[in-house]
């Protein structure tokens, strides 16, 4: 297949485009400056300017600033909104015009709000919170392509445990220092999947023509962040005694607090159902490996 990856030099991107190539995809990557690899294919969202995707099976697309990258005030949960539901327009708008059948989108656990001790699936409805609204509207910027015929799978992920980054490489020097600890109450159920895992379930999704719709991408069990902890602090022969509570969490991060000590005990209902195989379905293995790399 040709297969066209937006936000290729994130986390997931920079894994998952090799592992195409290694399966004998043909991956092409949209980036914003002028291209300067034969693999590579200009688009400017605030313009709406796109390449045209004549000859290409699927578009993965992985675009969205981090959303733990900074402290939130109003203009970075503005950024947060611009950085995904802009481009997932010009990208579906794209795919409507050149009938791409295949559209893989992400999307965020978050979309579920805060569940509690309730297990939710594909099925539950979402919830409240300012990331749960965020993920309806990046969503919602799909239909366009759903609406002209396109397979539109909608990756409600997890938090993705890598050696390379995201939540564990922001959270290792608090835990090389002996500052790792429990946010919050420590009882809020946290979805996680290993990146191997993750980059697996995309392909899995592009090439299982089944599978539409929403797919929560996470490992079979949620865990609680009193265990997550617990785990990460196994992983680097670090104990973790510590926790933050809310009122300090929400002294660093601003409204981010909120959604931090939110919980939601997913699970891979789609995944499961159509016999996706983990490689990192144990959270210790899956923290033992991610710390290796």
């Amino acid at each position: 297949m040709r297969i066209v990856v937006a936000g290729s030099s994130g986390l997931v991107g920079t894994a998952l485009v090799p592992a195409l190539r290694a399966a004998g995809h043909e991956v092409l990557r949209l980036v914003r400056r002028r291209p300067t690899a034969g693999d590579e294919r200009q688009w400017d969202p605030p313009a709406g300017v796109i390449e045209p995707l004549d000859g290409v099976h699927a578009v993965v697309n992985l675009c969205g600033a981090s959303v733990g990258g900074k402290r939130w005030s109003h203009a970075y949960k503005q950024e947060l909104r611009d950085s995904r539901i802009e481009p997932t327009e010009v990208i579906a708008a794209a795919i409507a015009e050149h009938g791409v059948p295949v559209m893989i989108n992400a999307s965020g656990a978050h979309f579920y709000g805060d569940t509690g001790d309730t297990i939710v699936d594909e099925d539950s409805p979402s919830g409240g919170g300012f990331l749960a609204a965020l993920c309806r509207d990046w969503e919602a910027a799909t239909v366009p392509a759903a609406d002209a015929g396109a397979r539109v799978v909608l990756l409600r992920s997890g938090h993705v445990l890598s050696g390379a980054g995201g939540l564990l490489g922001r959270l290792r020097p608090l835990f090389r220092g002996m500052l790792g600890g429990t946010l919050g109450g420590g009882r809020q159920y946290m979805p996680w999947i290993h990146i191997d895992d993750h980059v697996a379930a995309i392909r899995f999704a592009i090439e299982h023509e089944v599978i539409a719709g929403p797919v929560n991408a996470c490992a079979p069990e949620s865990v609680s962040n009193v265990d997550f902890t617990r785990a990460f602090g196994r992983a680097l022969g670090r104990p973790a005694p510590w926790f933050a509570p809310k009122i300090a969490l929400r002294a660093i991060l601003g409204d981010f607090a909120d959604e931090v000590v939110m919980s939601q005990r997913m699970v891979p209902k789609v995944l499961r159902h159509n016999d996706f195989g983990y490689r990192y379905g144990d959270l210790d293995a899956a923290m033992a490996a991610a710390v290796a790399r």
